[in-house]
């Protein structure tokens, strides 16, 4: 019993630390019997799943953080072993967790020498990913940071193919030197406030100094910029995804980008909210240039895995535009758009690994007809690349129209720029299959269709792809506290203006007529600047309102609270000899 109510309050630990059991395993498998270093990293990475599974069923929605364990580590430097989880870093320890043993399942005929070291380095990926997702202490944060990118490093350079030794260096080079810039900015936040590493706290109290707090920012958010990657610092992310193995390239696109991308989340935006305001419109154009030169390289793609590889510079730039937008609609919208990605680009990697392990060769050119040989291949493969261009009805759709939303609410141009990328993407992805499935056959050798095993590898995620597609209320419903907080702290410096949707829906000659009711301050000078406090009042009742129904259009009395409006009780009429 006591057993039981230790493992029941330590449940997140056990999550994290639960891949170190088949570490220590597989290191006692003898090497003549490594084969079976597979098994046990299947079996392990499987009850991990499990337990991640147990924390989302148990999740409730009555407070902001679940599971968590506050323990003295380093009591003379405040070090504290802190772990927990909000909706957020639920799903994507979920993520995590189904994505490992799909690629230990898939790594089990294409790696044929080193297993044991292999599915060590995997593991040990698995760990620093469950614990970054997870950690609420800032130094406890920086050391799963740093486990989950060593192991990558060996696993691009042992087991890699081609140029693996340079792009593994590259990788190595690009992540320490964020890695670096973090470890500076972490050990000056911590002595200039307070001496404390707990996220929550700092988030609470940040630092005065806005110049200071610039500065530190700007550490953080290089580090994170480099790992999401944004534009500019992309140049590693596809070199990477093209020498590495499946299961390499399925982790970097299903979950390590996403690290990237919660720093930002849990970090560098909540902990410094001037900054936030100060550099908010540089981030956006960051954002936007990264979603179309994503897509526009991707079109001119020759290279079939580079193509995948830089679509996701063009998706991961609709999370970073969703969170600088700092509204219910964009936040939400990238934190679902975090899972969905990992979805179908790690499907389209995993799928990738299966046509290549058939024919060996990443040039487009050097298919064709491929439908004819396998068809069961190319429906699946066709389902995974319309979900990710974001057709109506699958996973991708509903959060790249909640970030739009999100952004259109902030400045219009930023949305209509970002959405042609949503052209581009139907463009080198359509043709992309074109050219791969259909035509004339070139390959002279006839490969098997995909096999059971292959297609139950890629069940989970399709599975996922269209279950939030026509309900995304599962993830929505879960994230609405930690969005709401996130909004709260990242956006406190920031001053919005006041819309006025009057000006536009009222024609000018009507304004005039003096039997039509005009609410005050609807009309006439420029409205005056609205605090962010309100503006989060305004936001609850909306963003309670996505987890349930997207597409449904707000009525008119919530519509007009939103925008500040008060609703008159006159009614408006026109006579009858004036109405159009």
């Amino acid at each position: 019993m006591q057993v039981h109510l230790f493992f029941m309050e330590h449940i997140l630990s056990l999550t994290i630390f639960s891949p170190l059991i088949g570490i220590v395993l597989i290191m006692l498998v003898p090497r003549r019997f490594e084969e079976g270093s597979r098994a046990i990293a299947l079996f392990t990475s499987l009850f991990t799943f499990a337990l991640t599974c147990y924390l989302w069923t148990n999740f409730g929605q009555t407070k902001l953080f679940y599971y968590e364990e506050n323990l003295p580590w380093i009591s003379a430097l405040n070090i504290n072993y802190h772990v927990g989880v909000d909706g957020v870093s639920l799903f994507l320890n979920i993520l995590t967790a189904l994505l490992v043993p799909i690629c230990v399942a898939a790594s089990w005929e294409e790696i044929k020498t080193q297993r044991k070291g292999f599915y060590i380095f995997l593991l040990a990926c698995e760990v620093g990913l469950l614990g970054a997702f997870s950690a609420m202490d800032l130094f406890l944060f920086y050391i799963f940071w740093e486990v989950m990118l060593i192991p990558m490093y060996f696993l691009i350079g042992i087991w890699g193919s081609g140029r693996r030794i340079y792009v593994a260096l590259k990788f190595l080079l690009f992540t320490m030197t964020g890695s670096v810039l973090m470890l500076v900015g972490l050990v000056y936040l911590y002595v200039k406030n307070g001496q404390t590493f707990d996220i929550l706290a700092i988030s609470a109290n940040p630092i005065a100094d806005p110049n200071v707090q610039l500065w530190l920012f700007l550490a953080f958010a290089l580090a994170f910029a480099i790992k999401v990657p944004m534009f500019p610092f992309h140049t590693w992310l596809p070199d990477a995804h093209t020498e590495a193995p499946t299961a390499g390239s399925v982790l970097l696109a299903g979950v390590f980008l996403k690290a990237g991308t919660y720093g930002f989340y849990r970090i560098a935006m909540p902990f410094f909210p001037s900054a936030v305001a100060e550099l908010r419109t540089y981030i956006f154009v960051l954002a936007v240039i990264g979603i179309v030169y994503g897509a526009a390289v991707s079109v001119v793609q020759k290279d079939l895995k580079r193509l995948i590889a830089y679509s996701s510079v063009s998706h991961l730039g609709f999370v970073i535009l969703g969170l600088i937008a700092l509204n219910p609609e964009g936040v939400q919208g990238a934190v679902l758009q975090m899972v969905n990605h990992g979805l179908s680009t790690g499907a389209l990697f995993l799928l990738f690994g299966m046509l290549y392990s058939r024919y060996h060769t990443r040039n487009i050119a050097d298919y064709g007809g491929i439908a004819s040989v396998m068809p069961f291949y190319t429906g699946v493969f066709i389902f995974v690349g319309i979900s990710s261009l974001g057709l109506p009805g699958l996973n991708n759709f509903v959060g790249e129209l909640l970030i739009f939303l999100g952004t259109f609410r902030v400045n219009y141009l930023y949305a209509i720029i970002s959405a042609t990328a949503i052209i581009l993407a139907a463009i080198y992805i359509l043709w992309a299959i074109e050219r791969v499935f259909f035509g004339k056959v070139a390959q002279k050798e006839h490969a098997k269709d995909m096999g059971l095993r292959e297609f139950a590898l890629v069940v989970p995620l399709l599975v996922g792809i269209l279950w939030l597609g026509v309900h995304p209320s599962t993830i929505l419903s879960k994230i609405k506290y930690s969005t709401a907080e996130f909004r709260k702290y990242a956006k406190r410096s920031i001053v919005e203006p006041a819309r006025d949707p009057l000006q536009i829906m009222i024609p000018e000659r009507l304004k005039l007529r003096p039997d039509i009711i005009i609410p005050e301050g609807a009309v006439g000078d420029e409205a005056p600047a609205v605090d962010t406090d309100d503006d989060d009042k305004k936001d609850e009742g909306y963003e309670n309102k996505l987890e349930n129904d997207v597409g449904k259009s707000v009525d008119d009395e919530e519509s007009s609270t939103e925008l500040g409006i008060e609703k008159s009780n006159i009614p408006v009429e026109v006579p009858p000899d004036n109405r159009e």
